[in-house]
């Protein structure tokens, strides 16, 4: 009895060292737990690019956040009798506004990048000259009482997003006449800040031609709103990597090394809000446009991209080492998969802390060699032969090369790794045609 146990558990220990089944079993199990450190990389990725961003925001904040300017435009005033809950008649003030007939602006931006530790964040100046010209507000279109217009309290008032950024102070010219604008607006009707001014409106004058100057900080973007029935703006900087946002893009642009320069051309039929209305009826920003200056690499954008192929680096790595034991006839311990994932994914935090330091295609680079050194260096001793060690190194430098040549696409990623994919299942198709998988 004692006999055929002892034969029993042999049979047993020696089906679960030489199955192929259990082998493949236990490392995708191996394969499973390592998605936890995987995971945990990412995580680690997200709450650098959020301190990153933090970054951004609090420099911005000091010099002047995202800019986006709206305007000008001439509200007027009115009265108007409304009842209250009680069903008492009470007079109340709405505002009635007026978007000019052309808006033209033509700029500048100089931008610097700006340094927090070792986070890079780009701001701007920008000088700009606004041009254009309105006709005479025509209250009687929008239903107004004439006797209820507060033509004396009219203005006119240019939404800034980040008033801290206004480096100069605001001058407007409408027609002969010249005001100094005031920080504020009477109405949040269409924008939530600005400057405003009071201005003379008489009937004497049908049209007002505008001119003024705005010297503006800001960082990131820069966004204008179509306001105009015809829009012209035309904006030149000496950046060299700008990305053009918003409902908009330029009419003709030019990017290169030494800059760009973009010109839009709106008209007021390409957005969804008239030329005039009364309170708030209307979102205005949802048809800004402008540039963003971008940083020219986003390494955790990168990052992230290539933490996402961890798990399939992991498996073909392991699929090379499967068959090297089947074909080789060699024994790799299971522990000694493990050490070799997580060497991959150590890969990845290397990435991640190289890349904010030299960028991400050297720190791609750099992590490599580490990495596949390392594991070159241990497969040696697995293996004992030099050969086979070399051979699996350079199909592990060919899926490290091929990830970082996905990584670098945007339009042809998916292309490039559906095909990748089905060239390394018809390699494995090849190398597995002999084995005999039920003979264990």
């Amino acid at each position: 009895m004692a006999t055929e146990e002892k034969s029993f558990f042999e049979k047993l220990k020696h089906w679960l060292r030489n199955s192929i089944t259990v082998k493949l079993f236990s490392i995708g199990i191996i394969i499973l737990l390592l998605l936890i450190p995987a995971f945990m990389i990412e995580s680690v990725i997200r709450d650098r690019q959020y301190t990153s961003e933090s970054t951004v925001n609090e420099v911005g904040s000091k010099w002047g956040l995202e800019q986006t300017i709206t305007g000008p435009v001439i509200t007027v005033p009115y009265t108007t009798v409304v009842k209250d809950e009680k069903n008492n008649s009470i007079t109340v003030t709405q505002y009635a506004h007026f978007l000019p007939e052309k808006l033209n602006v033509k700029g500048t931006a100089s931008t610097e990048n700006r340094h927090r530790g070792i986070y890079e964040v780009v701001v701007y100046k920008s000088k700009l000259n606004f041009s254009g010209s309105f006709l005479l507000p025509k209250m009687e279109e929008l239903n107004i009482d004439s006797r209820n217009i507060l033509w004396n309290d009219a203005y006119v008032e240019i939404g800034i997003s980040d008033m801290k950024g206004i480096n100069e102070n605001i001058e407007l010219k409408l027609n002969d006449a010249k005001y100094l604008m005031n920080p504020g607006i009477s109405s949040a009707d269409i924008v939530a800040s600005g400057v405003s001014t009071k201005i003379k409106l008489t009937d004497s004058s049908r049209q007002f031609t505008y001119n003024f100057d705005l010297n503006l900080n800001g960082s990131r973007m820069l966004y204008f709103v179509p306001l105009g029935k015809e829009n012209n703006i035309e904006l030149t900087s000496a950046y060299p990597t700008p990305s053009f946002d918003g409902s908009f893009i330029p009419d003709t642009r030019e990017v290169s090394d030494k800059g760009f320069n973009a010109k839009w051309k709106v008209l007021h039929l390409n957005r969804n809000y008239p030329q005039q209305w009364t309170s708030n009826k209307f979102n205005v920003t949802s048809s800004a446009f402008g540039v963003n200056f971008l940083v020219a690499v986003d390494h955790y954008l990168k990052a992230t991209r290539a933490a996402k192929y961890a798990i399939l680096i992991i498996a073909l790595t392991f699929m090379g080492f499967f068959f090297v034991e089947i074909i080789n006839k060699t024994r790799i311990h299971p522990f000694q998969y493990i050490l070799v994932g997580l060497a991959i994914c150590i890969f990845y935090a290397l990435l991640l802390a190289f890349s904010e330091h030299i960028g991400f295609n050297y720190a791609y680079i750099l992590s490599s060699i580490l990495v596949l050194g390392a594991i070159a260096y241990y497969s040696k001793y697995m293996f004992a032969n030099t050969r086979t060690t070399l051979l699996l190194s350079s199909v592990l430098v060919i899926i490290y090369g091929f990830i970082y040549v996905i990584i670098q696409l945007e339009d042809y990623a998916l292309l490039m790794g559906s095909i990748g994919l089905f060239i390394v299942l018809l390699v494995t198709m090849h190398l597995s045609r002999k084995i005999k998988f039920y003979n264990d």
